[in-house]
């Protein structure tokens, strides 16, 4: 789904949901080796790739554990903007929710909402909101999905986290990218799952460095999910959960990290 917007306008939205979120904390793999070590910054012109120990690293935050490894990144350096941090948005892990009723005495009739239905469950997540989360990690009926917005792109989909016999999550890196022969030029946001530490490019549909680079970014059927308005909400999907406004949490100090991606390769490749 893509909507063009006034990118001059965006790219102030994106900046004042920048700003807003939780500038403070950090998320870094516990395991990780924090000892400082040898680096010198690469030709880039915001300071943020630079190498350690033989490796090209993107600066994401004030921790040594919270840069990405990019040595085998299919982008190219000079396109990278921002770089904020990786924790900046507060990237949902457990959204809470309200009902249609409640939500009535916030949303007008014409407030944009992503919906994601199944036979006994359906999430409705405005685009506002998206617009500070950019994901929301959720699922749906017992099926993990994530409901994400670029305002940049105007990107807004419902994906899937299961990937073979593992579930990912996904937060934001704090970059956008762009390629002017990809989405009309238009910038979009760059996310990371924290189970490998991967960077997608939802723009493109894929990992595009780390351990799952060119696993495919899984949409879900589109028949499941839909763009659409709160007046439509209220009227097909009286009995759907609604996105609670204004959410925020604490960033994990840790996470589990996968080892093993032999069936997320498999799984990939027998979805394409």
């Amino acid at each position: 789904m893509k909507i063009l917007s006034c990118p001059i306008i965006l790219l102030c939205l994106l900046i004042i949901a920048g700003c807003k979120t939780n500038a403070g904390e950090h998320s870094n793999d516990s395991s990780a080796d924090v000892t400082p070590v040898k680096s010198r910054p690469l030709a880039f012109e915001n300071g943020k790739i630079f190498e350690i120990d033989g490796r090209k690293m993107l600066w994401g935050g004030d921790q040594p554990a919270d840069h990405f490894d990019i040595s085998n990144s299919e982008l190219k350096d000079p396109q990278y903007h921002y770089g904020i941090g990786r924790e900046r948005f507060p990237a949902l892990l457990k959204p809470a929710f309200q009902s249609v009723q409640e939500a009535d005495e916030i949303w007008e009739n014409d407030a944009r909402f992503l919906v994601a239905t199944s036979p006994k469950e359906v999430k409705a997540y405005s685009i506002k909101d998206l617009t500070r989360h950019e994901v929301v990690n959720d699922e749906l009926d017992g099926r993990p999905i994530m409901a994400v917005y670029c305002i940049l792109a105007d990107l807004g989909a419902i994906y899937e986290r299961t990937y073979g016999d593992h579930v990912l999550t996904f937060a934001l890196s704090g970059y956008t990218y762009f390629d002017k022969n990809v989405w009309e030029g238009l910038d979009g946001f760059i996310l990371w799952d924290r189970d490998t530490e991967s960077l997608w490019w939802p723009l493109v549909g894929r990992a595009v460095s780390g351990p799952l680079k060119g696993v495919q970014l899984f949409e879900m059927d589109k028949t499941l999910w839909k763009d659409t308005t709160w007046e439509q909400v209220k009227s097909r999907y009286p009995n759907a959960r609604v996105l609670i406004s204004g959410q925020d949490y604490e960033r994990p100090a840790s996470w589990k990290k996968i080892n093993d991606f032999s069936s997320i390769f498999d799984y990939s490749n027998r979805m394409k």
